[in-house]
C-alpha cells in the first residue's frame, strides 16, 4: 500500500506521514480535513449540488472516509489503521447504530392517533411530554415515539418547520439533561463515577429553566403563525369537534422499556469476561446488550400489525441516511477527538488552554461555552470525557470541589447539541422524518440561523445564572 503513496510528492502533503505512532501530540490539524470535508458536504451539498447529495450522498461520505484511511495507511502502516478503524467501528459505532436501529424500529410500531386539531398550547403540551420523556428513555427513544403524534397534529397547518425545530431543541436534545438515561454525555459521566442522584439533582434546574423559556418563545411563535392560518381559536370548532386519541401496538411500550433496562445494565453491570476483535476489547455486557438490541428489532417486526406500521407512514429511509452519515463521521472523528484528548500538547491547545486561569483554576465559564460548541459539531459523548478529564477526571473531586465545572461541562455538552444536525443523531432522524412528511426543513445553515438567534440568548442567560451570578 506504501509504494502507491509516493506518486505524489510529500513536499505538499500536509499529514504527519512520517509520524511513528498514533498520537493527539504528535497530529497536526490537518488530519481534521476529512472530518470538515463531511461536514461541509452535509452543509453545502443540499444547497447546491442536492441532486448528486441525495443520490450519492453515501458515495460522498465514503469517499472522504477513505481519504484519511488512506493518509492513515501510509502514515501509521497496516496494523494501527486496522486497529483505529475497528475500534471506531466496533466500539462506538456498531453500539450506537444498533441503539438507534432498535429504538427506531420500536417507536415505528407505536401509533399514536388524535383527532385532536392543532393549536398552540396543544403543540405545547407535546413538546413538554416529548421533553419530559427524554430524560426517561432517552432524546432518541423520546423523539422518535412523539415526532409522528406531532407531525399528525399539525398535518392542517401551513406552517410547521418551526414545530419541528423546537422539538429538535427540546426533546431531541435538552430534555435528555435531566437524568444519565437521557443523553450520551451524561451515561458516560455516570460508568465514570457521577452518581444518578447528582445528575438529576444538579440538572433539575437548567433544564426546567431552558424548557420552560423555550416553550414560551415556542408559544408565541407558533401562537403568530396559528393567527395568520385561522384568524383566532374558535375558528377550530368548524375544523374538529371530537378529541379522540388512541394508542396501537401497545406491545411495543415493552420493548422500549427492554431497551433502557439493557442500557441500564451495560453500565451497572461490569463482566470480567471480555473478547478481542482486531484489537478491539469488547465486554461481555456490551455485546450480550446489542445482541438483544437486534433481537428487539426483529421482535419488534413480527409482532407489529402492518396497518399499525402503515399508519405511521414508517420506513427504514431515516435510519438509512443516519447510518451512512455517522459511519463516516465516526472514523473521521478519530484524529479530532485524539488531539483535543492531548490537551495542552496537542495542536488544538490554544483553545484547550482557555478554560483554565493563570492560577490553574477551572473558568466555568469557558467549560460550558467550549464543551457546548464543540458537541454541536463533534459527538458530544467523547467531548464530555475529553472535558470531564481535562477537569480532572475523578468523579468524587467534580461532585464536589468541581461541581460548577461539573455542571458546566454536563449543561453544554447535552444542550448544545440542538445547535446543528449533527450535533445529536435524534436530530438527523427527526428532519428526515419531517421531510418524507413534506413539511420543508430548513438546510442545515438555516437550522442554525433559528438555533443560533434562539438557543444562543437563552444559553448566555444560562452562563450569567449558573456561573456568573451564582
Amino acid at each position: 500500500m506504501k509504494a502507491l503513496v509516493p506518486i505524489i510528492p510529500l513536499t505538499i502533503m500536509p499529514f504527519d506521514l512520517f509520524a511513528m505512532d498514533f498520537s493527539g501530540h504528535n497530529l497536526s490539524l490537518f488530519w481534521g480535513i476529512p472530518f470538515v470535508g463531511i461536514l461541509l458536504s452535509i452543509a453545502l451539498m443540499p444547497l447546491f449540488l442536492s441532486r448528486l447529495w441525495h443520490y450519492h450522498y453515501g458515495k460522498i461520505i465514503t469517499f472522504w472516509t477513505m481519504l484519511f484511511v488512506l493518509f492513515a495507511l501510509y502514515s501509521f502502516g497496516l496494523q494501527i489503521t486496522i486497529n483505529l478503524t475497528a475500534h471506531a467501528i466496533i466500539a462506538e459505532y456498531i453500539p450506537f447504530i444498533l441503539l438507534l436501529l432498535a429504538l427506531f424500529t420500536v417507536s415505528g410500531g407505536i401509533l399514536i392517533k388524535s383527532d385532536v386539531p392543532s393549536t398552540p398550547k396543544l403543540n405545547v403540551g407535546l413538546l413538554a411530554i416529548g421533553t419530559l420523556l427524554a430524560s426517561l428513555m432517552g432524546t432518541t427513544g423520546a423523539a422518535m415515539l412523539m415526532i409522528r403524534p406531532l407531525i399528525r397534529a399539525n398535518r392542517n397547518r401551513k406552517y410547521a418547520v418551526h414545530t419541528i425545530i423546537f422539538f429538535i431543541f427540546l426533546v431531541a436534545n435538552i430534555g435528555g439533561g435531566l437524568t444519565p438515561l437521557g443523553d450520551p454525555p451524561l451515561f458516560i459521566g455516570f460508568l465514570k463515577g457521577v452518581n444518578f442522584g447528582w445528575t438529576v439533582k444538579h440538572m433539575l434546574l437548567p433544564v426546567l429553566l431552558n424548557s420552560l423559556l423555550l416553550l414560551a418563545i415556542y408559544y408565541v411563535i407558533d401562537h403568530y403563525y396559528f393567527s395568520l392560518q385561522y384568524g383566532n381559536l374558535s375558528t377550530l370548532t368548524s375544523i374538529s369537534e371530537t378529541k379522540n386519541v388512541k394508542i396501537y401496538g401497545m406491545s411495543n411500550i415493552f420493548l422500549l422499556v427492554t431497551i433502557i433496562a439493557c442500557v441500564l445494565m451495560s453500565g451497572i453491570w461490569h463482566s470480567s469476561v471480555n473478547f478481542t476483535v482486531l484489537g478491539t476489547h469488547i465486554a461481555l455486557q456490551n455485546l450480550i446488550r446489542d445482541i438483544i438490541f437486534i433481537m428487539i428489532t426483529l421482535f419488534s417486526m413480527l409482532i407489529t400489525p402492518k396497518q399499525v406500521r402503515a399508519g405511521n407512514e414508517f420506513n427504514w429511509e431515516p435510519i438509512i441516511e443516519v447510518a451512512k452519515l455517522f459511519i463516516g463521521i465516526f472514523i473521521t472523528i478519530v484524529p479530532v477527538l485524539a488531539i483535543l484528548r492531548a490537551g495542552s500538547h496537542g495542536a488544538l491547545a490554544p483553545i484547550v488552554l482557555l478554560v483554565t486561569n493563570e492560577q490553574g483554576q477551572p473558568i466555568n465559564s469557558m467549560y460550558f461555552w467550549l464543551s457546548g460548541i464543540l458537541s454541536g459539531f463533534l459527538d458530544n459523548a467523547p467531548t464530555y470525557l475529553v472535558f470531564f478529564n481535562l477537569a480532572s477526571g475523578d468523579a468524587t473531586t467534580l461532585m464536589n470541589i468541581l461541581e460548577k465545572t461539573l455542571l458546566a461541562i454536563s449543561m453544554g455538552s447535552v444542550f448544545m447539541g440542538a445547535l446543528s444536525y449533527i450535533g445529536n443523531a435524534p436530530n438527523l432522524m427527526v428532519k428526515s422524518i419531517a421531510i418524507q412528511n413534506k413539511i420543508n426543513m430548513p438546510s442545515f445553515f438555516s437550522y442554525m440561523k433559528w438555533s443560533v438567534c434562539i438557543l444562543i440568548p437563552v444559553f448566555i442567560i444560562d452562563n450569567l445564572v449558573f456561573f456568573v451570578f451564582f
